[in-house]
This record gives C-alpha cells, structure tokens and sequence, in this order.
C-alpha cells in the first residue's frame, strides 16, 4: 500500500511515545484501582438516538454504518463521543447484576468530529471514574471523586506532569444565588457564567441582559458572585455577604464548603472554588470540576465532571452519579511538547538481542531467548547473521541495552553495549538491574 496522507485528529503513537501514553494509563489504572473503581470497557458504537440529543454535540458525532448496507437500518450507530453515555446505557443494562454505589473506571478512546487543534483530537483518550448510586447518591462522593482524580495527577507528577489546580462549584449555588436575585431562566445564566474567562465580566454582563433578561443590580450580583474564588471554606462568608437568600443557595454552599474542608486536609491546596465555573453540559445538578494543568493553562481542562442526578433512569428507579473524566492525550500533548523533558528509554520493550552467529546456528540463539522469555526477560533473535558490529548496530539504534554472544570465549557471553562490558553469562540465572527490564519513562 503506497504512503497515504495523515489523517488530521487522528494520532497514532511512535513506539516510544507509545510507551509513555501506556505509562500514564497504567498509572491512571492502577490509582483508580486503589481507590475501589472497577475497571470497565465499553463498546465504541451506541445507537444514533442515545448519543444525539438536540445539543451542541450532536454535529460532532460520527456515524457508522457498513459499507454495503442500504442506509435504512432501524437503529443507525455512531461512535460514543464521551464515556457517560455509554455508562448510563451500561447502568440501564446490568441495574439487577450490578451493587450500588457501583465505583467504575474506564479508560478508553472517544471520537469527535471537532476541528483539530493542539491538545484537540477527532480520536482520543478519556479515563473516567464515576460512582452512580440506586435511589441516593451520599454527598461524599462528591468529595471523593475529585481527590481521587487529586491522587492521579500525584502520582503522575515523577513522569513530569505539572501540578494541577482542581477548580470546583456546585450547580445549586448557582440556581439558588439566581432565582435568589429573581432570574428565572437558569440555562440562560449557566451559560453566560460559563463565559466569564474568555469574554470578560463586561461582556458577560451584557449577556446576562440580553440572553437572562437581568437588570443591571441582578448583572452587578452575579458578577460579584462570579468572581469569588478561594481555596478556604471561608469563601461561603464572601457569598453570604452578598445578602440573596434561597434554601438551593444554602444546600450548594453547604456542599461545596464540606468539598473544600476535606481537601484542605486530603490535597491541601489542589481544589479551589470558582464560582464562575457552570460546565456547557445540562445533565450537570451538583458539584461541577474542570481542573488545570499549573503553568499550562492554555491547555484548557485536563480533567473535567459533575454530579448528574438524572443521567439514569431505568422504569421508576433513578440512579444518580459523579464522575469525572481525565483527557489522556490531552495530557499527550503536553508531555510530547518541547518543554516537558520527558522520554523513554526505549520504544521496543526487549532488552537483550541475541546474536546469530550462522544462520544455520539460529536454532542456538532462539533456545537462549526462549529460555530468558520463560523468566520473563523481553528479547528478540537478531534477524540476520550478518558481522557481529552490525548485529551490535542493530540493538543500539533500538535502545536495546545488551547483545548476547552463544559463542563467547567463555561460552555464552553477555555485552551491555552503553558500557562496553563483556562477561560469562548463563540463560538459566542470568539477570539485570530492573531499570533495564522493561521500557522506562524519565525525565532529562
């Protein structure tokens, strides 16, 4: 197949790279593990009718169909665009197998046919935790959701991944504060909010007149709501200041300020309240998270949720949930950028190539790698018999740390190429040192 032209949004990894991506998803994986989230994987295709809602996204969805077919199929599918719909879906098919608070991760690709852009992909990484509860979902969770996602990042920060803020508000402040000020359009002013940063307080007041009906005291109070933020649980002291009154207001305060209080001792410094922050997504009626790579903010949300009361609903019975959702190659994107300083050692995971010394011997050199490959040791038989500085050449273009000789003057005989050291080896016993196992991600 001649070279074809590169598909704009669509990454593909080169092996190194590739190493560095599965570092970080292991590491999501395994602290998702540790805090009780069990690990799913859902299908890429729903139903057209599930995924498309008359919102925004719906004109980013792509369709799949088969080739051949007569385009009149009953239920006509699309790629999954994020990973909450599928789980709503997967809740709604496995309610009776499943026990609730049901904690799950996924860590998977999603499409979107977004225009391109850096950090911006048609194809990309979502790693995902929620906990969706039957009937009432304990306000904790949304205390240890976004603390979980807190424990990530740390445990990323040794690959080189900056620090992150998590910036957090609560829905019912916002709908409380509103109709406390008289506004009664609530989508309206949710997503005048949600503009603050990129049009400015000014522009977002005009906004609040034209798209909220509000008058210029209800455009001055939710400005000066809009601009509060603080680490502290102190902060509910500057709302209440504001003098609007409404039992929404009070439960959302009450909420985000038990949120900071536990993070202050969990992830001192890491969550902080904004209460600009509304999230575009209307499922959203409690905690809402975006949350910022320190120093790299341009890159917009990383990780992004909410607590969504209604997603589920299966006959009578209601299941609420929160979740949040980390943009793995978002993170990517960052990492593969020139000032993160981060690598691979290598990107093939074999750490030893042995050498062919004739093609008719090859059978000597393919016992040594089974031997080593039965104790765990990633290798590979050199694909030629070619001189043995060319067999060397081959494992140091690769990164490939030793070259094993079977016809050593001692016998099997080890070289680790980086250092130029040559000893006795024996494919039963021989081993070494555990950074040169397996592909490792450092920092320069």
């Amino acid at each position: 197949m001649a070279k074809s032209a590169r598909l704009s949004g669509f990454p593909e990894r080169l092996p190194a790279e590739r190493v560095i991506e599965r570092t970080i998803i292991d590491t999501l994986e395994h602290t998702f593990a540790l805090h009780g989230f069990s690990a799913l994987n859902h299908r890429a295709v729903e139903p057209i009718s599930q995924l498309a809602k008359d919102g925004e996204i719906d004109k980013e969805i792509f369709a799949v169909s088969r080739l051949h077919s007569d385009g009149a199929e009953r239920n006509p599918l699309g790629l999954h665009f994020d990973l909450t719909v599928p789980l709503a879906r997967y809740i709604a098919d496995n309610a009776n197998e499943l026990s609730f608070p049901f904690k799950a991760a996924r860590v998977q690709p999603v499409w979107r046919g977004e225009r391109p852009q850096a950090g911006r992909y048609r194809e990309f990484i979502q790693a995902d935790i929620d906990v969706i509860a039957d009937g009432e979902l304990p306000g904790h969770f949304e205390v240890e959701i976004p603390l979980a996602v807190a424990d990530a990042f740390s445990r990323l920060a040794p690959l080189g991944v900056p620090g992150i803020k998590i910036v957090v508000n609560d829905r019912r402040l916002l709908e409380g504060f509103a109709r406390g000020i008289g506004l009664t359009n609530i989508q309206a002013v949710l997503r005048c909010l949600d503009k603050y940063d990129k049009i400015g307080p000014a522009e977002v007041g005009k906004l609040l007149a034209t798209e909220a009906g509000a008058d210029e005291q209800q455009q001055r109070l939710c400005l000066q709501l809009a601009a509060i933020e603080s680490d502290s649980p102190d902060f509910a002291d500057e709302v209440r200041a504001l003098g609007v009154e409404h039992p929404l207001l009070d439960a959302g305060l009450e909420s985000l300020t038990t949120l900071l209080e536990a993070a202050a001792v969990r992830a001192p410094g890491v969550v902080v309240a904004q209460l600009k922050i509304a999230r575009g997504l209307d499922y959203y009626t409690g905690a809402v998270y975006e949350t910022q790579l320190i120093g790299h903010e341009e890159l917009g949300s990383v990780s992004s949720g909410g607590r969504y009361d209604s997603l589920v609903t299966v006959g009578k019975k209601n299941y609420p949930g929160v979740g949040m959702s980390i943009g793995v190659s978002r993170l990517m994107a960052f990492i593969l950028g020139e000032e993160s300083q981060i690598g691979a050692t290598r990107g093939t995971p074999s750490a030893v190539v042995i050498a062919v010394t004739e093609e008719a011997r090859r059978s000597e050199a393919d016992a040594v790698a089974a031997k080593l490959r039965s104790r765990d040791i990633p290798c590979e038989v050199s694909p030629n018999a070619a001189k043995f500085g060319k067999q060397i050449r081959y494992a140091e273009r690769r990164d490939i740390p030793f070259v094993w000789f079977t016809d050593g003057e001692s016998g099997h005989e080890v070289k680790d190429i980086r250092s130029g050291e040559q000893s006795t080896a024996d494919p039963d016993t021989w081993t070494l040192a555990v950074d040169d196992l397996w592909p490792r991600v450092y920092r320069s």
